[in-house]
């Protein structure tokens, strides 16, 4: 059940010469910051470079003093394999700790899944899917993600509209079909993982509110933080990045932040304070 977690919010969900640089793997490139990216993984990744984890990938190569290239590929079954590697591209920008498939970097940040409503409306003032409020809604909801348990240990599984969770979001985009739905009265409520939720609901400027779920009593958790996935074996080139992770936070998070990623403390209780 943990790996299967960890795999979905996956999909929910890299060199640079100088000193130490003959310790690296060959197959990291001395001469681009080679990213392994999903073209149509809005809010997070964009072909056209506007999504978050692009500016992300700009920050770091320029710390490196490299150019940003990209290897493009869906991020559903085959993407580590046809990407990372395959020696195509050096880094995913972000993934889940813990999971098998990559070696991970520190983690650069911590999110959590979202509670979306209308601000306006009788679910505005609700923190937790155990609140009574929420009995008898309509809630959407990515089909086999980790609210989904907590859904029905709540009783609300019975009206609630699941959403695809694997997907090429180059054809199809759940998050952005729950939003439409929740804009249009089709569901009362969208339970979303909130660093695409929150990106999401701050560009279309509609008055719904993201509440972070951090609440939710007993398992799974429904905070993950996140790291940049690397080749395993490749502690060298990991430890590179742990460094630009660590000198270069206040940056990280203001890049977040601006593009309205809700980040929570690392233990999950509670909205982590950025310094402007």
């Amino acid at each position: 059940m943990r790996r299967l977690m960890a795999a979905a919010l996956a999909v929910l969900l890299v060199s640079h010469a100088g000193p130490g640089a003959a310790q690296t793997s060959d197959l990291v490139s001395r001469t681009a910051f080679r990213v392994c990216a999903d073209p149509a993984n809005d809010p997070m990744s964009v072909e056209d470079g506007s999504g978050y984890e692009n500016r992300l990938a700009e920050l770091f190569a320029a710390k490196l003093d490299l150019p940003v290239s990209y290897t493009w590929y869906p991020m559903a079954t085959g993407f580590i394999r046809n990407t990372l590697k395959a020696g195509k591209c050096d880094v995913v920008m972000g993934y889940a700790q813990g999971h098998e498939l990559v070696q991970n970097t520190n983690h650069y940040m911590t999110s959590a899944f979202v509670l979306v409503v209308p601000s306006d409306g009788p679910l505005a003032e609700v923190e937790s899917l155990a609140d009574p409020k929420l009995q008898g809604r309509a809630i959407g909801i990515i089909a086999g993600s980790p609210p989904a348990n907590h859904m029905a240990k709540n009783g609300l599984i019975g009206r609630a509209k699941p959403y695809h969770l694997v997907v090429d979001r180059r054809h199809e985009s759940p998050s952005v079909d729950m939003l439409d739905d929740l804009e249009a009265g089709t569901i009362d409520a969208a339970v979303m993982w909130g660093p695409i939720a929150g990106p999401l609901v701050k560009r279309r400027g509609t008055d719904m509110k993201v509440v972070p779920l951090l609440k939710e009593e007993g398992f799974p958790k429904l905070f993950y933080r996140i790291t940049m996935g690397v080749r395993q074996g490749e502690k060298v080139w990991e430890r590179k990045l742990n460094s630009l992770i660590r000198r270069n936070q206040d940056e990280i998070n203001a890049i977040l932040t601006e593009a309205g990623v809700p980040l929570v403390t690392d233990m999950g209780d509670g909205m982590l304070e950025v310094t402007q």
